[in-house]
This record gives structure tokens, sequence and C-alpha cells, in this order.
């Protein structure tokens, strides 16, 4: 096979539409624009969001709160989810939780919090814990490490 030999699948390109050309295009006269108006002219009509004017709804709804955008996002697990899915003695880390499906992503980090309870003994290697997390793990004979 030679560069020149090469050529799209067949049924995967298409033509592209020109308007404005008449002779049974379908496109011709006002090419699909309508008669007249902003949206008729080059350059297409107004921006995204604006009402002709009008207070647009971006600004009439009251803003509230503050939005951290460099704060940390963890996946959560709770206990009562490890106690629900891994057995005694398992050693429960990042990607043991991604396959048993009580993670999607990790995000910046994963953190055990401490809803429900937990009677095996498993070693937990996570980013973070709740306080009561920690102690339950502990409590129940497991470790609960940092990484």
């Amino acid at each position: 096979m030679k560069l020149h030999e090469l050529s799209p699948a067949p049924g995967s390109t298409k033509d592209a539409k020109r308007v404005g050309r008449g002779h049974g295009s379908g496109h011709g006269k006002t090419s699909g624009k309508g008669h007249k108006g902003q949206k008729a002219r080059a350059g297409k009509g107004p921006r995204v969001g604006f009402e002709g004017g009008q207070m647009p709804l971006q600004r009439r709804v009251p803003k509230r709160g503050f939005n951290n955008i460099f704060a940390t996002k963890f996946a959560v697990v709770n206990l009562a989810d490890l106690e629900r899915v891994f057995s005694d003695g398992q050693v429960v880390d990042i990607e043991a939780l991604r396959q048993a499906g009580l993670i999607k992503k990790p995000l910046d980090g994963v953190k055990v919090l401490g809803n429900g309870e937990l009677s095996k003994k498993l070693t937990v290697k996570v980013n973070a814990y709740s306080e009561t997390a920690k102690a339950k793990i502990e409590a129940a004979g497991g470790t609960a490490e940092i990484i």
C-alpha cells in the first residue's frame, strides 16, 4: 500500500453542504437562513444567553455561597460498604475499592467514613479517615494506614 492509494472507508465522508448555489440543491436564494434579520447575516446572531436586552436569566438569579476550586475532593466510602463487600483479613486499597465498584474515580484521594459497623479484620490503605472510622477499624482488629 502506498500513500496515494489511501482513501477513507466508503460512507465515512460526506460532501460539504454547498448553500446558495441553486440548480436543484434546495439551498438556493436565502440559503436556509430565512428572510433578513440578525440571524440571516454573516457572523450569526447574538451571543449565547442573550435575551434581546432583557436582563438574562444568569444575572436575574440570586448568587449565594462560595465554591472553593482548590479544595481536595475525596471519593467517600463508608464502613458499612467495607463490611458488606470485603472478607476477613483482606487488604483494602484504592484498586480493590475500584474493582469492588465502591468508587468510580479516586478524585484527589479516598476517604473512609465511620458510617456503619465493622466486624472484620481489614488492612485499609487509603488517603484519609474520619476519627470514628479509624477507631472502629482498629477496634475490629484491623489497621488503618494512610498512603
